[in-house]
């Protein structure tokens, strides 16, 4: 007995999006641990996913691969563009210490934070809240930065105003020959940024869906409320947005390099992103699960070992 058995009739029938095949998700995610690896033939050659023991692990390689890349393009005298998440966050204080180690600037980094809370109408929260993207990019990140920061003119937050201004700037940056590394996380829902997996069913095909650079007051997913309760605000589902501006597929799927990090476990072996993480590697490209379409590009994906599994019922 289980969920594809039992969901007709039940209140979950018509809760996910209409273009989940569920018995193929649960077929990706049926697979044994040391399997995760194995290359797919919809994987960009120059993807890798990258297991990593502990999350003090996983920060510190996402921090340097950050900085590295920063470091890089900083040598090859070339602007580089970020597209920039709030989530995984230990990521941004290892960048910042490798950065200052090698003493290397930031005057040439150009971010894009990918998402903010909003209301209906796209208006953000103000950029001092506690719980405002932009703040905790500020705190965790630009800030501790100091003289190396990246120029108050070059950081970009996903308001009403400055996120329909993301795609054209982008742009610009790509002709002067920068480079565009998105830095992400992979939702419950596999989405990236806030760009839900029901969006999809507003398109006739993947191709229009993968034109869309952006969207004001986005209605986020009931499952994307509840992850943000459970892994931001403490469980508090009271204090979470039911909308947000973020980016979409117009802009990330432009990315030169990725970065991206699932460390979703929540301790007493207990987790939340190995579904997520397992249907990504294995699904292949379908716009009614985002995610899926970051294998298709060159770069990095470092994730907890334990995600990988097995997915089985635990009741230890």
């Amino acid at each position: 007995m289980n969920f594809i058995q039992t969901v007709h009739g039940s209140l979950l029938e018509g809760f996910y999006p209409a273009g989940w095949d569920m018995e193929k998700i649960d077929r990706c995610c049926a697979n044994s641990p040391e399997r995760i690896n194995d290359r797919q033939t919809f994987w960009h050659r120059e993807f890798r996913p990258i297991a990593c023991n502990e999350v003090q692990e996983l920060d510190v390689k996402m921090g340097h691969e950050i900085a590295w890349q920063i470091r890089q393009s900083k040598e090859a005298g070339r602007k580089v563009a970020f597209i920039l998440p709030v989530g995984p966050m230990g990521m941004y204080k290892w960048a910042v210490y490798f950065l200052k180690e090698w003493k290397i600037d930031c005057a040439h980094v150009y971010g894009f934070n990918m998402d903010e809370w909003s209301d209906g109408e796209g208006s953000t929260l103000p950029s001092d809240n506690a719980g405002s993207f932009q703040n905790a990019m500020e705190q965790a990140f630009y800030g501790p930065l100091g003289e190396l920061t990246v120029p108050a003119n070059q950081r970009h937050f996903a308001t009403k105003a400055m996120l329909p201004t993301y795609a054209e700037k982008i742009a610009v940056l790509k002709e002067e020959g920068a480079e565009l590394i998105t830095v992400f996380g992979i939702g419950r829902m596999m989405h990236i940024a806030f760009w839900e997996p029901h969006f999809g069913a507003e398109f006739a095909n993947d191709e229009e869906w993968s034109k869309q650079t952006h969207r004001i007051g986005a209605q986020l997913h009931p499952l994307t409320i509840e992850q943000n309760a459970i892994t931001s605000f403490k469980s508090r589902t009271t204090l979470v947005p039911c909308r947000a501006n973020t980016i979409g597929p117009g802009l990330f799927l432009q990315s030169d390099r990725i970065i991206g990090g699932c460390d979703g476990a929540l301790g007493r072996g207990m987790q939340w992103q190995g579904l997520s993480l397992w249907t990504t590697l294995r699904h292949g490209p379908d716009r009614w699960l985002p995610s899926t379409y970051m294998p298709t590009l060159p770069g990095k994906l470092f994730y907890l070992e334990e995600l990988a599994g097995p997915l089985e019922a635990d009741v230890n």
